[in-house]
């Protein structure tokens, strides 16, 4: 990892998000002496756009507000009785919703966010790359990687600039249109499908992918997973297409949890390599190590269902107090002892509130905490997994009559969604015979399926830390069935959120399109109106 960021500095200089400040704006996107594709090797920009989507290099400023603060607690995977912890209670912080769009800033890093650290690199290597030979697989691996990234900003907030971001550069776009999320979906279905089909397992390996080291045979996998998970979300609101799609996927996905792709961090490296869930969740920015704990939802669904889960991802008393860091070696794994925190609840004093008034709390120390093994520094982000895979394929075949047999996708799913642990460390690992056990014991149902489906993925995705995944799942699928908290001046009248609102520094710097796109949400742009395609 030294190596790569040799590179990063050189390749961020002067790079600007379309929705920052307007002064030197021009200027700044246009100067060759600050910004110039003669200046970088695209193979390291593109690890700078995969270091960037596992989460900003400020801190994890947008994993920590994004996929922590808002979207593992809307799902009930985490808990907190944090007060900043916005999303647990439904309550907005548009600074943290605007989080993951991200703002500009200056050198090193040119600002936090999506469109920052991970749109502008990934648009750099697209336009550095094309029509060279030498890069040709560079080229559709950075295609691919660009729709990854544009499918979790869309997901996030609906329609937003997609055709004309990060092309300040190259085509004078200082303000970029928002486009339809209908347009994007439409548009990452084909840059997926030609840029997959476009690998040549003979070229070029390029040496800058920390997923797969070049690997082309994996990234076509890859490529045809991705297709599948995008081609599914359109799954309620345009079958038609999602079946012509997922058919194009089929035969072709990810075959086995070796597939699985994912970002480690480097622990060497401080907070610009580190594992950037594992950084918030050992409380290196406050106390989320004590008091953010698995939900009691999630937790209750392992307990009641013997999952083997359970003993792999949770302990209780990790931390002895609320004043450590340091990780008790006695910590508790056992299946009995774990409870998870209910949400919605606070440090208030208020009876109806406060945690340590409910019927649950013994102490806090008793509370299930994420298993050491899940939260190292060098751990890693995963990015989209065999299991993920399976699970979609079986939605497809239940839903739609194709992919095959639901009930052989939904059993290797659910083993690969339990043996697949073992990448965290060896000590997570399920075996294959306790994964049999599982399903022997709650098999496939045809006329519940898509519930018990899309409730494994749900279980699935909170055990990869991958909290944006599981709300989008949930929002697309319907499952599992959450019941909502209803704090006391929550901002959604008691029901979970749907969508975060456009980041409000946009109305100042990129006017008109915010405008037009700020009103054309059904609903009102707010958190319970909906994306497109959540039907």
């Amino acid at each position: 990892m030294k190596k790569i960021f040799k590179y990063t500095a050189l390749a961020l200089t002067g790079v600007m998000l379309s929705t920052g400040c307007r002064k030197n704006f021009e200027e700044i996107n246009t100067n060759p002496a600050t910004y110039s594709p003669s200046t970088f090797d695209p193979n390291y920009v593109l690890t700078d756009a995969q270091l960037g989507y596992s989460g900003s290099a400020d801190f994890s400023y947008d994993t920590w507000r994004a996929n922590l603060i808002y979207c593992s607690t809307m799902m009930q995977g985490l808990s907190t009785v944090i007060s900043y912890w916005a999303g647990d209670k439904y309550m907005l912080n548009a600074g943290y919703t605007a989080a993951y769009w991200g703002f500009a800033g200056g050198p090193p890093t040119g600002g936090d966010g999506a469109y920052p650290e991970q749109v502008k690199p990934i648009v750099d290597v697209v336009k550095s790359t094309e029509g060279i030979a030498k890069y040709k697989n560079l080229h559709q691996i950075a295609r691919i990687m660009r729709a990854l990234i544009f499918e979790r900003i869309t997901d996030l907030y609906g329609d937003v600039p997609y055709s004309q971001a990060g092309l300040g550069y190259y085509t004078s776009s200082y303000f970029p249109v928002y486009d339809k999320q209908q347009a994007i979906y439409i548009d990452l279905l084909k840059e997926i499908s030609e840029a997959t089909a476009a690998l040549d397992p003979a070229g070029d390996k390029p040496i800058g992918d920390m997923y797969y080291k070049g690997d082309i045979t994996k990234w076509k996998k890859f490529g045809n997973t991705l297709l599948l998970r995008v081609a599914m979300r359109l799954s309620k609101v345009d079958a038609a297409t999602a079946k012509t799609y997922v058919q194009k996927a089929i035969g072709n996905t990810m075959t086995s949890n070796a597939d699985d792709a994912f970002f480690l961090g480097d622990a060497g490296g401080g907070r610009t390599t580190v594992n950037r869930n594992s950084q918030i969740l050992l409380g290196d920015g406050g106390q989320e190590n004590f008091y953010t704990r698995w939900s009691k939802t999630f937790i209750d669904f392992l307990k009641t269902n013997n999952d083997p889960r359970l003993t792999k991802i949770a302990v209780t008393n990790l931390y002895v107090n609320e004043n450590t860091k340091a990780q008790n070696a006695g910590a508790n794994a056992s299946f009995a002892s774990q409870k998870g925190m209910p949400n919605g609840k606070d440090l208030s004093g208020v009876a109806a509130q406060d945690v340590r008034q409910d019927a649950s709390f013994t102490a806090f120390t008793d509370y299930s905490s994420p298993a050491p093994a899940l939260i190292k520094r060098n751990g890693p982000t995963f990015v989209l997994t065999y299991a993920e895979s399976e699970l979609l394929l079986a939605d497809a075949a239940e839903r739609f009559g194709i992919a095959g047999s639901a009930v052989v996708h939904y059993h290797d799913g659910v083993v690969a969604a339990m043996t697949y642990l073992g990448e965290y460390d060896p000590s997570a690992a399920v075996t294959a015979a306790d994964a049999e056990i599982y399903l022997l014991a709650h098999p496939y149902v045809s006329a519940t399926g898509l519930q018990q489906i899309n409730t494994q993925y749900w279980a699935l995705t909170n055990t990869m830390l991958d909290f944006y995944e599981s709300w989008a799942n949930w929002r697309r699928s319907g499952f599992p069935v959450l019941v909502p908290v209803n704090y006391p001046g929550n901002n959604t009248g008691g029901v979970i959120p749907r969508r975060f609102p456009y980041p409000i520094s946009e109305a100042g710097s990129n006017t008109a399109n915010y405008n037009a796109a700020h009103n054309a949400v059904a609903g009102g742009d707010v958190l319970t109106s909906r994306v497109w395609w959540d039907q």
